[in-house]
């Protein structure tokens, strides 16, 4: 059963934009409200330059409906859409994956849920959508910073760079 949210993260906007419409989209499910004040977290910026990112805060009511909204309305030859979730986000981004086949190109994973989501990542791979795991939170000694390893660590978006190209 997931945590409770805490409150002084459900404030502020359930969704932070940054980033042209035109651009390939990365959708952000963030379990812990990162972006409270309007913006993304600092090593995400450079990313905007790229790519539209839409970054969903889940402690904010009203956000995980803004996702499905988003892959809902995608078209084909709309720009394309990455999926990124952390945590115990990462069964909602393969939820909604599953339910809307071929909407995005990529569900990116960032310390899923052990065995709680690989039956439906393997799903969500056989209607068509890349499903991938990074990087791994090791825990002491290597990090000091249990798993999940929070969305605005700057390993995570060297290894959401690495594997979507945008060297």
């Amino acid at each position: 059963m997931p945590a409770e949210p805490d409150p002084v993260r459900a404030e502020g906007p359930p969704v932070v934009n940054d980033g042209e419409d035109e651009q390939a989209k990365l959708l952000v499910l963030d379990p812990a409200g990162e972006g409270k004040n309007g913006e993304l977290p600092a090593t995400w910026r450079p990313l905007a330059a790229r790519r539209q990112i839409i970054w969903c805060r889940l402690p904010v009511d009203g956000a995980l409906s803004q996702a499905e909204d988003l892959l809902e309305d995608a078209e084909p030859g709309d720009p394309s859409i990455d999926v990124v979730a952390a945590g115990e986000s990462a069964g909602d981004a393969l939820r909604l994956a599953e339910r809307h086949p071929g909407a995005a190109a990529h569900v990116l994973l960032i310390d899923p849920v052990p065995d709680e989501s690989s039956e439906l990542a393997e799903r969500v791979r056989s209607a068509g959508t890349a499903v991938e795991v990074l990087p791994h939170s090791e825990g002491e000694p290597y990090n000091r910073i249990p798993p999940p390893l929070p969305l605005g660590h700057p390993d995570v978006v060297a290894g959401l760079t690495k594997i979507l190209g945008d060297v």
